[in-house]
């Protein structure tokens, strides 16, 4: 479990190919990794990974077909800034909202514009995650907690501020630019309650 506020933007060091899965390895700054050992959760972007080796500043995760199939992970570059956080532990500070780091979705940008000092984004989801969105409900989009605008049929608006631009990937967001989206956990429970049994 996340809070969707990031605690650091680590680099992709390496993305090996291995029997169909990928292994992921992540280059950290100031994420304690003192603190994580063999079989942790960390969110990667967004993404719950497990990490399976943690040595220096450099962690590794396994990423499964599921995963690469369902999030952007499985296309970032050597070299590319990643969203961190470790899972929360008892007693910490639940600052954004509950989540999971399991990604429903990849979601576009569809633009990104300043209002003020602020950065506004549009962004367009898969039809079949447009009814979970809901205007000043939350959302994580690349791990990253905030609080919908507004909604637009299949596009929803979010503003980030300077310090979220600043502590996260969001401020290197362009037009047609790929997010992993994670709605509210309360809309996912809801849908099941209201399904026919």
């Amino acid at each position: 479990m996340f809070t969707g506020i990031i605690q650091d933007i680590g680099t992709v060091a390496a993305l090996a190919a291995r029997g169909g899965d990928v292994r992921l390895a992540v280059r950290v700054g100031r994420f304690e990794l003192a603190r994580t050992i063999i079989g942790d959760s960390i969110c990667v972007q967004g993404c719950c990974v497990t990490a399976v080796t943690v040595m220096g500043d450099l962690f590794e995760a396994d990423l499964s077909r599921e995963t690469l199939g369902l999030t952007t992970l499985g296309k970032l570059a050597v070299g590319a800034p990643v969203n961190l956080e470790p899972a929360l532990r008892a007693g910490d500070a639940l600052g954004g909202h509950l989540v999971s780091g399991h990604v429903d979705g990849v979601a576009t940008v569809v633009s990104a514009t300043t209002d003020a000092r602020s950065t506004r984004l549009v962004i367009e989801v898969p039809g079949e995650l447009a009814r979970f969105i809901a205007r000043k409900g939350s959302v994580a989009v690349d791990g990253v907690s905030l609080t919908v605008n507004e909604v637009d049929g299949t596009r929803f608006g979010v503003n980030l501020i300077p310090h979220t631009r600043d502590v996260t990937t969001l401020g290197n967001l362009v037009p047609g630019a790929a997010v992993n989206l994670e709605i509210d956990q309360v809309a996912r429970y809801v849908e099941r309650l209201l399904a026919p049994a």
